[in-house]
This record gives structure tokens, C-alpha cells and sequence, in this order.
């Protein structure tokens, strides 16, 4: 008999939130990702942003994506000037985690319904979480 089948051994919190971060993306793509025109709505156009640039020069480097044969191979410039942009995607990452915690609030979400779907075990540490973004985003 399995954790998973058994009834009286808690299930590994490691595993659950693997499954719940699968079952979200195959969600959300499903449902607001299904076509390119979707999926290129939230990337601008003409700009690469942040996350973007750290991703492809990290994904080059790692040899995750291939170059194209024009494309000059990533050196330590690159690597540099993508962790120079780590600062940046985070700030905007802060910023639309905050957003989105308002939002979930806005919309009757409970403290402890945020709370499981940010991993966290209590509505108090949800709480926590959403006061040090607002301070990390509040203007100086």
C-alpha cells in the first residue's frame, strides 16, 4: 500500500503542490492559452521584457533552447546584463503578486483559500506575505 492510498499517512506536501502547480498551468492554458494569439496577448510585441530576456539567455546558456545560426553565442556579457534584469523581474513580480492578491480578496477569497493556493499552511502567513510585498512595492 502507497502513502497515496493509505488513509492514515499524511500525503507529502512536496508532492501535492507538484500536482496542483501542473494542474494549474494545463488550467490556465487550457482555458486562456489555447491559441498563439493568446498566449502572444501578455508579451509585447516590439520589447522584450525583463523575464523574458533572463529566461532565453538562461535557457541558451544552459543549452535548454538552441541558438540559430546568425545568433552569436551567449557570452559572460550576456550573463551579466540577464542578472543585471533579475532586480527589475522581481520588483514586477512583486508587483503583480500584491495585484493579484487585492484581486483575490476583491473577489471573497478568504485569507486561508489565498493561503493554500500560495502553499502556505495558515491564513496568518498569507497575511504576513501580503504586508512585506506591500512595503516592498510601496513608493519611497
Amino acid at each position: 500500500m502507497t502513502s497515496e492510498s493509505d488513509p492514515f499517512t499524511p500525503p507529502d506536501p512536496d508532492q501535492v503542490r507538484a500536482h496542483r502547480v501542473h494542474a494549474a498551468l494545463a488550467r490556465i492554458a487550457e482555458r486562456h492559452a489555447a491559441t498563439e494569439d493568446q498566449r502572444s496577448r501578455q508579451v509585447h510585441p516590439h520589447v522584450l521584457g525583463p523575464h523574458e530576456a533572463i529566461r532565453l539567455v538562461s535557457f541558451l546558456a544552459g543549452g535548454v533552447a538552441q541558438r540559430e545560426e546568425t545568433e552569436p553565442e551567449v557570452d559572460t556579457a550576456d550573463i551579466t546584463a540577464a542578472l543585471t534584469l533579475i532586480p527589475l523581474a522581481r520588483g514586477e513580480m512583486d508587483q503583480l503578486e500584491a495585484g493579484l492578491l487585492l484581486m483575490a480578496r476583491g473577489r471573497g477569497l478568504t485569507w486561508q483559500e489565498i493561503a493554500f493556493g500560495l502553499g502556505l499552511g495558515t491564513s496568518q502567513a498569507a497575511r504576513q506575505r501580503y504586508a512585506r510585498l506591500a512595503g516592498r512595492i510601496a513608493p519611497d
